[in-house]
């Protein structure tokens, strides 16, 4: 099993997503003779997953049933262990385009966290690109390690503890790009242009604070980063649903119907437009936005090496 290579059977050692509905899934490790528990009862390791293949509808013992699913970064996003705040898919996507990332591309990146920006480079990168991230906080830099180990994508990334702010991220002009999730990225841009290539390099912040941003900002211009712009991306989701509106009485309905012999008590004409319109009101789909919306996650600032 690989984050970035699908395979088709579950296996011993693998990490799969166990789905029992959209809001409801979580990982696993596969292993021999373990069992996992869910509302839908037990999931043996043994018999109910290895050798399947990802994606199986598979009964648990009260005989309720869930689907398992292959890992991918989107779905690593949504169930890893929280070790500190993470990146979400809306800012993953379009740091992933700004920075215009792609196969082969060489990433520096700090700090490492939770390891969900860290997945999704990686898989953008692949097969032949590589990341390097930086975490100052040892035990953090251990279980990042330990989990793209497990995850098959250790090849691809170098995983070093220090702090980025005084050391640097360890390369000298070799990096396409460079993301800073810190405190104070201000004062990681030097180290940051060091380990961009010659000119054309990508850099992008992130950072909760207006202020954090203004500062980063000043030390962009200072350092000769050209093309400083500032992002903030919101997710508005819509639900589609049947919605009933009245319509308004404009004084010719009931003469064109009259004139047509248009009888609405008809079964023929039951749940017609017209039927509808005599009684006032009329039933069609549209997109509702929800009451409550994820607001402000974070600033996104990119700039280009001059």
């Amino acid at each position: 099993m690989s984050f970035v290579e699908y395979g088709d059977t579950i296996k011993d050692g693998d990490t799969a997503i166990v789905f029992l509905g959209h809001e409801s899934m979580f990982p696993v490790k596969v292993q021999h003779g373990t069992v996992t528990q869910t509302k839908y009862g037990v999931i043996r390791h043994s018999t109910d997953l290895i050798g399947k293949k990802y994606g199986s509808k598979v009964t648990c013992s009260k005989g309720g049933w869930v689907f398992i699913l292959h890992p991918t970064p989107e779905l690593w996003t949504m169930n890893l262990p929280h070790r500190t705040q993470i990146l979400y898919s809306t800012d993953i996507s379009i740091i992933t385009m700004m920075l215009e990332l792609k196969p082969g591309s060489i990433v520096c990146e700090s700090g490492t966290g939770s390891g969900s920006l860290s997945h999704a480079l990686i898989r953008t990168v692949a097969p032949t690109g590589h990341l390097y991230t930086v975490e100052f906080h040892q035990q953090r830099a251990e279980k990042a390690r330990e989990e793209f180990r497990e995850h098959g994508v250790e090849h691809l990334v170098t995983v070093t503890n220090q702090d980025v702010c005084k050391n640097g991220f360890g390369v000298s002009n070799i990096a396409d790009a460079v993301f800073l999730d810190i405190p104070s990225p201000w004062e990681a841009i030097g180290h940051a242009k060091s380990a961009l290539k010659a000119e054309g390099g990508r850099i992008c912040s992130f950072s909760p604070c207006i202020e954090q941003v203004q500062r980063t900002c000043l030390a962009m211009e200072e350092y000769g980063f050209t093309e400083i712009n500032t992002l903030e991306i919101l997710l508005r989701v819509y639900n589609v649903r049947t919605i009933s509106l009245q319509i308004p009485d404009l004084g010719k309905a009931a003469e064109d119907n009259s004139s047509t012999g248009f009888d609405s008590s008809s079964p023929s004409h039951q749940g017609s437009p017209c039927a509808n319109l005599q009684q006032g009101t009329v039933q069609f789909k549209s997109g509702v936005p929800l009451r409550e919306v994820v607001g402000h996650t974070g600033y996104l600032t990119f700039a280009t090496k001059s």
